[in-house]
């Protein structure tokens, strides 16, 4: 067995972040390493955050540009829910401005003060084709067969309750044409603006804007399926912006979510949700709250699932604002393929007891109890009794914190990362996994501002692709694995910068060369054989002086010399084939600390 390794980190013994400093260009304050710092307990020096996406990206509403194309292939749990399988001929119009009771095509309709009920009982292929304003009045739908409802042009609003109710359990083929509008009231109980018992399939050219002022938005028993050509925005003050019990698909459209209470979710579901195309915003304003009847702290979150989350295409963008909020959690699993993601969180550690609260709790959370805290994070699978597993085999996939002990990528199980390009800027860890973590493809960037780039709490594999750390002084570390755990490197090109890399190596099957010395944000890194180059690196928005370096690569020989070209300076580094360890202060070994630290 080698020795122990240490690798590079930032050096940092003050607490300033470097929230207020994202994607404007100016400098941080200076940041030293304790003292009697050498080469492998980190060096001092001065840090600066520079521009780039990962710094300026934002997460905004947008409901007119055009839909993203590329989306992978539609899916739907039964082939009958794609609407070009079914018929439905048998029109049966109703002016919600001027509503009439009658009998047409079978199908029953009553009013009563503006309140329409269309029963069509078990007539089959019948169309309902909605349209007109009403400022109080509503609209239910009942029968024992699989229906359409058009709505063309129609705006709905119930004072009362809930404006579009389908009692059916059947099937609903919500086709939206022109534009519509939904709007709930607050007089009695109901569960949703739009509200369906049974499965609830969106296609159409149109648009749907639906405002939930009770509880959720739209909310389906069953299953809720999105498909490209729609332009769906959902506004919630109290509630979920889309809820649904067994699955969630986007299989395209233009869907804008705003959601803006406490503990509130964007899209929520009690199983499975999967993304396949369109453009999917959602933003969380909701602050954390305590849950009376789990008796444990509750965070927003834009997107969550009880179960597995999967995402395939498309774009995806979500920001949560509050105390403890989420972009993306999943309690199970979550599978990443493609698409392009972007993830903001930017509210700090949420605390409460059931008796008191704060927003931005600051203080030591070593003997709190699980349940009094929420903290932020970019993305979340797994929960404290389930051992998640993330793997990410593709796409396009940026997240960034800003808040106290807001966390960048989180695994409360394994993490696999096999290609794709994924890019961190955390507060706390900006990426962490409580057990095994395994790089063999992709490029990875992972910068922890207040904590340790990336983290394993498990073993950690680097099997291929390209890794670039950079963490945050003392004992927080660019590369951090549990002491009773180990790190094998057998492809991965790796670089950090900072202060030191805690954790023991297990083997490698290339040289590791350690040094010291300063990067630009932005700029390009190498090392090189001559006139082979072995590694090119492309440094995240961020510049460090008189950093400690590590460097490793395939083609990397212990005993041999290499060229490091860190922009305007080059040097010259002797690979090893394992690193003594130096400590310093701080934990030992830097990586006993369970997950989310």
């Amino acid at each position: 067995m080698l020795a122990a390794v240490v690798a590079a980190l930032i050096a940092c013994s003050t607490d300033d972040p470097f929230d207020s400093f994202y994607g404007n260009g100016n400098s941080v304050s200076e940041r030293t390493a304790p003292s009697g710092g050498d080469m492998m307990n980190g060096g001092s020096g001065s840090s600066t955050a520079g521009s780039g996406e990962l710094l300026s990206y934002q997460v905004t509403i947008d409901k007119t540009s055009s839909e993203p194309t590329g989306n992978t292939s539609a899916y739907y749990p039964e082939s009958t829910d794609d609407i070009s399988k079914q018929t439905f001929s048998k029109q049966v119009t109703i002016d919600m401005a001027n509503p009439v009771a009658k009998t047409e095509n079978g199908v029953e309709i009553t009013v009563e003060d503006g309140h329409i009920t269309a029963n069509h009982g078990s007539n089959e292929g019948i169309c309902y084709v909605v349209s007109g304003t009403t400022a109080n009045g509503s609209l239910t739908i009942d029968g024992k067969t699989d229906f359409e409802v058009n709505l063309n042009n129609a705006d709905i609003t119930n004072p009362s309750s809930t404006a579009l109710d389908i009692e059916s359990k059947m099937a609903a083929y919500l086709v939206l044409t022109g534009s519509n509008k939904l709007t709930d009231g607050t007089a009695t109980d109901h569960k949703g603006t739009l509200y369906s018992k049974g499965k609830l399939l969106v296609s159409g050219t149109g648009a749907l804007d639906v405002y939930g002022t009770y509880n959720n938005g739209i909310h389906s028993k069953s299953y809720v399926v999105i498909d490209k050509g729609v332009n769906l925005y959902v506004n919630t003050t109290v509630n979920h912006g889309i809820k649904a019990s067994d699955l969630v698909v986007i299989n395209g459209g233009i869907i804008n979510i705003e959601s803006s209470g406490a503990g509130a979710k964007g899209i929520n579901c009690e199983k499975d949700i999967v993304i396949n195309g369109g453009r999917t915003n959602v933003i969380c304003t909701g602050n954390g709250t305590w849950d009376t009847e789990d008796l444990e702290t509750k965070a927003a979150t834009c997107i969550k699932c009880d179960s597995i989350m999967t995402i395939k295409g498309g774009e995806v963008n979500v920001m949560a604002t509050g105390s403890g909020g989420k972009g993306l959690k999943a309690d199970w699993e979550a599978y990443i393929s493609g698409g392009k993601i972007r993830v903001i969180t930017t509210g700090n550690l949420y605390y409460s007891n059931g008796s008191s609260e704060s927003h931005n709790y600051t203080g030591n959370t070593d003997n709190l109890d699980d349940a009094y805290t929420s903290s932020p994070k970019g993305i979340k699978i797994g929960t404290k009794n389930v051992h998640g597993v993330l793997n990410i085999s593709g796409g396009d996939l940026m997240v960034r914190t800003t808040g106290n002990n807001g966390e960048g990528i989180e695994s409360k199980g394994t993490l696999d990362i096999t290609d794709g390009t994924v890019m961190v800027s955390a507060h706390d860890d900006a990426i962490n996994s409580s057990g095994d973590l395994t790089i063999s493809g992709g490029t990875v960037v992972a910068v922890g501002t207040n904590n340790d780039g990336i983290d394993a709490n498990g073993n950690m594999y680097l099997k291929g692709g390209t890794l670039i750390a950079m963490g945050a002084g003392g004992a927080e570390a660019g590369i951090d694995i549990n002491e009773q755990k180990k790190l094998y490197i057998s492809g991965t090109k790796i670089f950090g910068i900072g202060g030191r890399m805690d954790g023991s190596l297990g083997s490698t099957t290339q040289g590791i060369a350690t040094t010291s010395g300063s990067v630009s944000a932005n700029s390009t890194v190498t090392v090189s054989n001559g006139s082979t180059t072995l590694a090119s690196f492309t440094m995240p928005p961020y510049s460090y002086t008189n950093g400690t370096i590590i460097v490793s690569a395939p083609g990397m020989e212990s005993g041999s010399n290499y060229t490091l070209s860190l922009g305007s300076a080059t040097q010259s580094v002797t690979a090893l084939s394992s690193i003594s360890s130096g400590m310093g202060g701080g934990f030992p070994g830097g990586g006993n600390r369970p997950g989310g630290w």
